[in-house]
């Protein structure tokens, strides 16, 4: 297919694929003349990866550019594409730090509280018995953070509490790998797990919400009647 055609089964503008081309994010397209280029199946599927990441992750260029490369080489094992693609998605804020400078380092307190709550992410790790990433990888930072910032404010937050919810997430983990293996090949696994990632949180933090909202009511509405 032609620019055209692509721009317009993926819905994205010719002059941004333009853009994505430029910016190395899009794989050039078989050239067959001097001013035009062919593309295929793989483009439309990478432009949505690319929207995925930069219009609903809200990740900067140079950050997708960096989650592309890792998709796209084949040297890493499937694991270490994964791995190296999911460490290159944008972190969440930890409550009680949106808009706290970079060079913040807060007081003593804080500083205490960041390294018991390292200490209590550590147990939880260990008695999971997670060993591929640790409390200093990037989701084990964002989760230490929270941890830190829940136990300022009184909430309880250790290994024990933390354990259910662990669990709760190892059978979302399993049942997204068994999707991602519906793919037909690695480079499109790979794809899907960054996309699903960006899209899904939305998702997953959606069902929580309407969860909550249906255990309540099982829970506390005969108690009103």
């Amino acid at each position: 297919m032609r620019m055209a055609e692509l721009s317009g089964r993926s819905g994205v503008p010719t002059a941004t694929i333009k853009y994505y081309l430029r910016e190395g994010l899009l794989p050039r397209g078989r050239r067959v003349n001097a001013t035009q280029a062919e593309y295929g199946e793989e483009h439309v599927r990478r432009l949505r990866l690319v929207r995925a990441l930069i219009q609903v992750g809200r990740m900067p260029v140079t950050a997708a550019r960096e989650v592309l490369d890792a998709v796209d080489d084949a040297s890493l094992s499937q694991h270490e594409r994964l791995g190296t693609a999911a460490w290159a998605l944008p972190r969440p804020v930890p409550p009680g730090q949106a808009g706290t400078g970079a060079g913040d380092t807060g007081d003593a307190d804080e500083a205490g509280d960041a390294a018991s709550a390292r200490h209590e992410v550590a147990a939880l790790l260990d008695r999971l018995g997670w060993q591929e990433a640790g409390p200093d990888s990037p989701p084990g930072q964002a989760l230490t953070a929270a941890v830190a910032a829940l136990t300022r404010l009184g909430y309880p937050c250790d290994a024990a509490h933390l354990t259910l919810f662990a669990r709760a997430a190892e059978r979302m983990a399993a049942a997204e790998l068994d999707l991602l293996e519906s793919f037909p090949d690695q480079a499109a696994q790979v794809e899907a797990s960054v996309a699903l990632t960006v899209l899904y949180e939305p998702v997953l933090l959606s069902l929580r919400r309407l969860a909550h909202v249906e255990e309540s009511a099982r829970r506390f509405r005969a108690e009103e009647e």
